[in-house]
């Protein structure tokens, strides 16, 4: 935390902004409590529900069940200055997962349009499952540890779709674990996505390089140890 911004270590379970039709608590919630001032800050934006509600200055969005680093701006300065990081995609993020099979190659880059899934509105898809419109998705893999069954994997999302990691890696026959809408499997005692948002670089309003780390939660640590 500084005087512009702080960084928040988003845990597994926990959303991001209310959807407008449960009454769960949300990292909004948890950022208004904790800072009051918070309310106006980025404005406003609009629910799954179609219903609007205010940012609250943060950033960027994780998945409920993706752990990890997100961003959340002390005001509007400084939101829409990374903001504009964010959509020139100059931001760098990294994401660790577990997924099935034996990857080969070892490191590429996954160029496959996302688009709405046809047979299941919940759902993005590639190719000619999608519903309507695809938008162009790019993400670099890395193996980090290959298992007999299963591999450990740094993401690197270029572009920002929807369930893009999810998607991309299911694509190419690699589902992360534990992932129920994609219809992975759940192992090594795991009950949520095996994905986790360790790190997020970007430039300060002094135009100096930031990194923000979060290190593997407990039970991903315990998964990985299982994966070789």
């Amino acid at each position: 935390e500084d005087e512009n911004m702080f960084a928040v270590d988003k845990p597994a379970g926990l959303v991001v902004h209310a959807d407008g039709r449960t009454k769960e608590p949300t990292l909004t919630d948890w950022v208004f409590e904790r800072f009051p001032a918070q309310k106006d800050v980025g404005g406003m934006h609009t629910l799954d529900s179609g219903r609007y509600a205010p940012r609250a200055g943060i950033l960027h969005r994780l998945d409920r069940e993706t752990s990890g680093v997100i961003l959340v701006a002390k005001n509007d300065e400084t939101f829409y200055f990374l903001q504009r990081q964010f959509l020139d995609h100059s931001i760098k993020k990294i994401y660790h997962a577990i997924v099935e099979g034996v990857i080969d190659p070892k490191e590429g880059v996954i160029e496959l349009p996302i688009g709405r899934n046809r047979a299941d509105f919940r759902q993005w898809t590639t190719g000619k499952g999608v519903r309507g419109n695809s938008r162009k998705a790019i993400t670099a893999y890395k193996v980090l540890k290959q298992g007999k069954e299963y591999a450990f994997v740094e993401l690197q999302p270029k572009t920002g779709r929807t369930h893009q990691l999810r998607v991309h890696m299911k694509a190419i026959g690699h589902p992360i674990v534990c992932d129920k809408r994609y219809g992975s499997v759940c192992v090594f005692g795991l009950n949520r996505l095996a994905l986790h948002a360790s790190e997020v670089s970007y430039c300060d309003r002094e135009g100096e390089p930031r990194s923000i780390l979060a290190p593997l939660p407990t039970d991903l640590v315990s998964a990985l140890k299982e994966v070789i």
